[in-house]
């Protein structure tokens, strides 16, 4: 009987102190600390975890796979970075033009700097890298490849350029899909962002 009296009494005491602690919210007293009623609380918000599969629990083929696939995305990331910071550039630029001919004179310029800074580079890319690039752009600018040249260069362009794409197995609408289709390139890019790679 003794020890059901105690229990009970351990039991409904700090229950008791919670009901009182309820009528009164809590406040933080500093970023770290959370007061409440009668009790001071460490208080810490934890960044999120993302959690991906080991690769000891890959089999071979599955490991070769993700190989390639960070290698080429570590070549192409940096050029869909600075075309988006680029694309911010020149759309602000773009935007300043009064006539149809200051834009098309623009768009030539814009089109020799990019040729000459970026040539070398794309020239030596495989189709797959080609592809990861494209998707690339899309999550950096949030624009497809063949919206930004329709945007820039007009309809005709666009279509034209995709038709291209498309003898070597491309897709300019091709858009990122971060959850499903490309979750393994935002695992790569997350690492790149946070010095892992």
């Amino acid at each position: 009987m003794l020890k059901r009296l105690t229990l009970y009494l351990l039991i409904s005491i700090p229950l008791a102190g919670l009901a009182q602690i309820k009528d009164r919210p809590p406040y933080l007293y500093n970023d770290k600390t959370l007061i409440t009623e009668s009790d001071s609380i460490l208080h810490y918000v934890l960044p999120e975890i993302l959690v991906y599969p080991q690769r000891k629990d890959w089999s071979r083929k599955a490991l070769h796979q993700y190989t390639v696939l960070e290698m080429r995305v570590m070549k192409v990331y940096p050029i869909a970075k600075v075309a988006a910071r680029k694309l911010k550039e020149y759309n602000s630029a773009y935007l300043t033009f009064k006539t149809n001919r200051e834009r098309k004179d623009y768009i030539k310029k814009i089109e020799k700097d990019l040729f000459s800074e970026f040539e070398p580079e794309i020239r030596s890319m495989s189709i797959n890298q080609g592809r990861i690039l494209i998707k690339l752009i899309d999550r950096e600018t949030g624009q497809s490849s063949y919206e930004i040249i329709r945007e820039f260069k007009g309809g005709f362009s666009a279509f034209f350029w995709q038709g291209i794409a498309r003898l070597f197995g491309h897709n300019l609408k091709s858009e990122y899909d971060a959850a499903n289709e490309d979750k393994m390139i935002e695992y790569i890019i997350w690492q790149i962002d946070n010095g892992m790679l």
